[in-house]
């Protein structure tokens, strides 16, 4: 069976499955990158957690967790799978890490899971295995998350880590929503953080990735809170110990708020 790779997608708001923009243009050919995937597991930055929290719910229902957007993003459905057998080899891979997982019966998909997957996989045929980020966890712990999973690529399971390259939001809503200009500033604050991750991610500099909050430029000002980070770590400890990166996407929303993702192999 083909070995599948790890994916980090910065994912959007939920009107990216609307908008016409590079990055859901992007998302919407996400599949060529690979081989069709037998089954997904995906963590979202939405789905925060004390630990670790596996959901084997069969029929994920849909969670619109969000405010102040078209009605017609209230409707959409996306009606993929769940897997409870895969959960179950999630979770017996997690204990055997030492992390101590737990499970959910019941839980939806939030925009980070179902708004790429819907446009990456529309025809909603791959069951999805969500796994939860917890935002009191550093880098390094979602890093071990990712490589107690990283044999499932070898089972043709895609693993996925969505979050967002950057994430300030206090600069992005007046920007979007009142129609105020960027700062110039900022812009060259976002420019060089996202260099740098993809400068060392090229670079296969786990160790220096690791310790992004001190090594990386302007890390408060592109993430005030660390948690739509943290899946990009997830999607570095699935690719194993001798990392291949490639950014596969690069683009910047009213010329600052960045949505690059990353293929891992």
């Amino acid at each position: 069976m083909t070995t599948m790779p790890s994916l980090f997608i910065s994912h959007g708001g939920p009107n990216i499955v609307t908008s016409d923009s590079e990055a859901r243009h992007f998302l919407e050919t996400l599949s060529e990158y690979m081989p069709r995937p037998k089954a997904i597991v995906l963590v979202s930055a939405h789905f925060e957690t004390d630990g670790v929290v596996v959901v084997t719910d069969p029929a994920p229902e849909m969670i619109y967790d969000f405010r102040g957007f078209a009605p017609e993003l209230y409707k959409i459905v996306y009606p993929a799978p769940g897997e409870p057998a895969l959960a179950a080899r999630v979770v017996s891979l997690l204990e055997k890490a030492g992390l101590s997982p737990c499970t959910i019966g019941k839980r939806g998909y939030d925009h980070g899971a179902w708004t790429p997957m819907m446009l990456a996989f529309p025809d909603a045929g791959i069951p999805i295995v969500q796994v939860s980020i917890d935002p009191n966890r550093d880098a390094a712990w979602h890093y071990r998350l990712g490589q107690a999973l990283a044999p499932l690529r070898e089972e043709g399971v895609l693993l996925v880590g969505s979050g967002h390259i950057t994430h300030n939001l206090r600069a992005f809503f007046p920007v979007m929503r009142e129609g105020r200009t960027p700062d110039p500033e900022l812009v060259h604050k976002v420019d060089a953080f996202t260099t740098w991750f993809a400068d060392e991610i090229a670079a296969g500099d786990t160790q220096a990735l690791l310790d992004w909050k001190n090594r990386a430029p302007f890390t408060a000002e592109n993430h005030p809170t660390d948690e739509h980070l943290m899946p990009i770590f997830f999607a570095l400890g699935a690719a194993g110990k001798e990392i291949h990166g490639e950014r596969i996407h690069s683009s910047k929303e009213y010329g600052f708020f960045a949505y690059d993702s990353y293929l891992f192999h």
